[in-house]
């Protein structure tokens, strides 16, 4: 799986798949579902580099002491919302507002679709932001995802 970045506003950003072929509904269930999945942990706010105290301690994690406290006193860093996820032919989409959610959230998701396409459903490419030339986005409206 090809992965390219191209402007990225964690407010605004689309994230685009290209398939092998055009997707199952067996295979967009696995995509929806990993998407969800990551969205939900991002809502909760596990994307929060200012507390990794198990990746910070290294491999022997044997009796370590975690912080709760530590923990409580970090800024909170959820996602905020997500669209639906899209397809056209060989191609798939959805549109995120990451909020304040670290980066880190960006490498767990490409190493989950990396596994994926190894096992389920081949992803040929993935494009992180900005615009696809075989898809153009129609600009939508905040109002779209708020209830008036």
């Amino acid at each position: 799986m090809k992965i390219e970045f191209r402007e990225f506003n964690p407010f605004d950003l689309w994230i685009w798949l290209e398939f092998e072929t055009t997707p199952s509904g067996m295979e967009q269930q696995y995509i929806e579902e990993v998407f969800d999945s990551w969205f939900y942990l991002g809502k909760l706010g596990a994307f929060n580099a200012e507390n990794l105290q198990v990746q910070d301690t290294g491999i022997d994690i044997s009796y370590m002491n975690y912080d709760t406290d530590s923990a409580e006193n970090v800024l909170m860093s959820p996602m905020h919302n997500m669209s639906d996820f899209e397809y056209q032919e060989s191609w798939g989409r959805c549109w995120f507002d990451l909020g304040t959610s670290d980066l880190i959230a960006i490498d767990i998701l490409i190493n989950a679709l990396n596994q994926l396409s190894k096992e389920f459903v081949t992803i040929k490419r993935m494009i992180v932001g900005g615009e696809n030339e075989n898809w153009p986005v129609v600009r939508r409206n905040q109002d779209l995802f708020i209830e008036n």
